[in-house]
């Protein structure tokens, strides 16, 4: 299996079980969550992939070409769409998920994070997996192409638990879209695990512990059921 995606990938130990694929926001790339791998200090080893997004033309930003995981046309993220991006993205990270199966990784012991543009593609595939991920981690974003998401869902994934994260002063993507899109997975049966901090559109120290300790809460909890022997 190979995936057309550039990508860097960093184990945290011998022998991994788990694998957190991680997407970066708009104009960033791979390297830009690198160092978070070892400040999580989880209890087993992880194999972290960080992929770059292919390099488009945003029209927001004049047409410049970079890396983006869909083009945005407009303020308003949730107007004028770009599903057909959304969606080609969905395929290329299902490949990373499929090269993480194969080297015999089990698709229930696969993570998808991402910030930004990077967590609207992570939310948008996980929903559509016929087999449920372990988790989702999805910081400073909002869920794409919302008025699809009930129709296109699959009944397995309402097992794959949420983590949402959102700066209250984001002047990006706006705390209350975040808190929408929360409301509406929360309709469509997923469990959604929601934290709010003091900061803009970025990260801070606090909630990456909070990601810490949700990621270590599952890890333990698909080992007490046996889904990572």
């Amino acid at each position: 299996m190979r995936t057309t995606l550039s990508h860097r990938t960093y184990e945290s130990g011998s022998n991994p079980r788990h694998s957190i694929v991680w997407l970066h926001g708009l104009g960033a790339d791979g390297s830009d969550f690198a160092p978070i791998a070892d400040q999580l200090q989880l209890p087993v080893p992880v194999r972290y992939i960080f992929p770059d997004a292919p390099l488009l033309p945003v029209t927001i930003n004049g047409g410049m070409v970079m890396r983006a995981w869909y083009d945005i046309a407009a303020p308003d993220i949730e107007a004028r769409q770009d599903a057909d991006g959304i969606r080609a993205s969905q395929s290329l990270i299902e490949e990373l998920v499929a090269l993480e199966v194969e080297q015999g990784i089990a698709q229930e012991n696969i993570y998808l994070a991402g910030f930004s543009q990077g967590g609207a593609v992570a939310l948008h595939t996980a929903m559509r997996q016929t087999v449920a991920l372990g988790g989702v981690l999805a910081l400073s974003t909002y869920l794409p192409l919302a008025d699809s998401a009930a129709g296109e869902a699959l009944a397995a994934t309402r097992n794959t638990p949420i983590f949402m994260a959102h700066g209250r002063s984001d002047p990006v993507i706006p705390c209350a879209l975040g808190q929408n899109s929360r409301d509406a997975l929360l309709r469509l049966g997923y469990t959604v695990e929601w934290h709010e901090y003091p900061m803009p559109h970025s990260v801070c120290d606090e909630e990456l512990r909070d990601i810490g300790d949700w990621l270590t809460r599952q890890i333990r909890q698909e080992t007490m059921q046996g889904r990572s022997a």
